[in-house]
């Protein structure tokens, strides 16, 4: 069929919104059968399975084999692809090297985005006619528009070119979409999360609620827009308002928390300092069958990164690990740069030391410096024991954005100034660090170190037109790879156009 790859268009709506739940504290909805989308949206709980489908999409974030993270570590200077070989993961592999096309590029980083916006798309133009309060209407108006902003800013960031879709696309209509420019993208995201932001809850019940959007959370991503976008006074003022009082807790209760590390405690979910979370499960049967087609529900994150073959003897101090894959490899410039810094025990695991030391022992992999990403490290303890496969059931979250990422955000937009170098203390005096004198070079040195392997080293070097120096070494092109190239099957019997340079 020659359309756009937009999966979903055809398939029951209901069948996509209840594929899973976005958080086990939120909602769970077993599906019942399929529904037509003409006669679907009727009432408060078919509205509500169909917002948890909306928000699904967020688990692209380490959910699955082609997770955001992994991938984007992978294009840093701070990682590499890792894995088992040179072709373990042709895309990750591929855009380690800053050497993808279009035949080579996955095509669940176009699909997935899109399916979010598809299905917010269609939750939007039924929502006049669900029976339910006006209240309701307007925070799942809210919720909608804020999710199809942010997977807009991921689609805009990662392929530049991309159709702007405000409404379900139908048989007569999908092959006459054209890709919108940049500049329109992002007015539509800045209109989205601007008309979201007043229709979100200050906060949200833990018991209920966790992983839902606040309007601190669509603030932050406002700010992070506007920053994207260059525009500096903007991204400030709201990033402000998100932020607070450095080191305080801001209006919405959110503050950092008083230790870097417990930040990575598999338990901690929804903590202080999370803005915007996504929610995984060691509960929800994830297994080879269905793994990565947005149904599974655990963190795949967790066992690309763990040491191959990792083993300990008895009565070793070493963490207790279970195997993995050996995916986003440190690479030695950020060991150099990270091992003085307080934040190095709770981000990077040095295994080869630990095999030295006669504590430990893994099978080196593909890439192999030894060194392993230990936020996301999976623990014995995490290990699912019930259904599904255990690889695959991981319940550690991942953030999407965090108070220290709000803080450093606004230091930049600030550029100098008292405020900025307080933002900057903040960051620096959670973990023990003196303050240094704001600059732009110290807040991109804070970035780094506070952020690494949490997937935003990659676009900050590309904000920042700091990738081709940082990336000379990986074959990275000025021109080129900043954005993917669009998947192939995208360009096919459409009228979607290739990036520059791409074949």
């Amino acid at each position: 069929m020659k359309n756009i790859k937009f999966k979903y268009i055809y398939i029951a709506v209901a069948i996509a919104a209840l594929a899973g739940a976005c958080s086990e504290d939120f909602v769970t909805i077993e599906p019942k059968g399929s529904f037509l989308s003409t006669s679907y949206y009727s009432n408060e709980q078919q509205a509500t399975a169909a917002l948890v489908g909306v928000y699904d999409p967020l688990r692209k974030n380490t959910g699955g084999f082609e997770n955001l993270v992994a991938m984007l570590n992978a294009g840093s200077d701070d990682f590499y692809a890792g894995g088992g070989g040179a072709s373990d993961g042709t895309g990750i592999q591929n855009f380690s090297t800053h050497s993808l096309s279009s035949l080579l590029i996955p095509g669940s980083f176009w699909n997935d985005h899109y399916q979010g916006v598809y299905r917010a798309n269609v939750l939007l133009s039924k929502m006049s006619g669900v029976d339910m309060s006006d209240a309701l209407k307007v925070r799942f108006t809210a919720e909608s528009k804020a999710l199809r902003g942010f997977y807009y800013f991921n689609l805009v960031r990662l392929f530049k070119n991309v159709p702007l879709i405000l409404e379900p696309l139908t048989t007569a209509s999908i092959l006459d979409v054209e890709q919108a420019t940049p500049e329109a993208v992002y007015a539509q995201i800045e209109k989205d999360l601007l008309e979201a932001i007043p229709g979100l809850p200050t906060s949200v019940d833990a018991t209920t609620g966790s992983g839902r959007l606040t309007r601190g959370a669509a603030q932050a991503l406002l700010g992070k827009v506007y920053l994207f976008e260059g525009k500096k006074p903007e991204a400030a003022a709201i990033l402000a308002q998100v932020n607070g009082t450095p080191g305080a807790t801001n209006q919405y209760g959110n503050k950092l928390l008083a230790s870097f590390s417990d930040l990575w405690v598999t338990t901690n979910k929804f903590n202080a300092e999370s803005l915007l979370e996504v929610s995984h499960t060691s509960a929800g049967n994830s297994d080879w069958g269905f793994w990565g087609s947005g149904r599974d529900e655990g963190n795949s994150l967790n066992v690309m990164v763990g040491p191959r073959g990792y083993s300990i003897p008895a009565n070793s101090t070493a963490p207790d690990l279970p195997s993995g894959w050996s995916f986003s490899i440190p690479t030695q410039k950020l060991y150099d740069a990270m091992k003085d810094d307080p934040r190095f025990a709770a981000t990077i695991l040095d295994v080869k030391a630990l095999k030295a030391a006669g504590k430990a022992d893994y099978i080196p992999g593909y890439q192999d410096t030894g060194y392993f990403l230990n936020k996301f490290l999976p623990r014995k303890s995490d290990v699912r024991t019930g259904g599904g496969a255990a690889e695959l059931n991981y319940k550690q979250n991942s953030y999407i954005i965090r108070l220290a990422d709000t803080y450093l955000m606004e230091a930049e937009a600030l550029g100098s100034g008292a405020r900025a170098q307080a933002l900057l203390d903040a960051v620096r005096a959670r973990v023990g660090l003196a303050p240094v004198p704001v600059t732009l070079a110290a807040i991109k040195n804070e970035r780094r170190m506070e952020l690494a392997g949490e997937g935003h080293r990659f676009f900050d070097l590309v904000r920042w037109g700091d990738a081709a120096t940082a990336l000379a070494d990986r074959g990275f092109n000025a021109g080129t790879d900043e954005v993917f190239p669009i998947p192939f099957v995208e360009l096919t019997g459409t009228k979607l156009k290739q990036n520059p340079n791409y074949e």
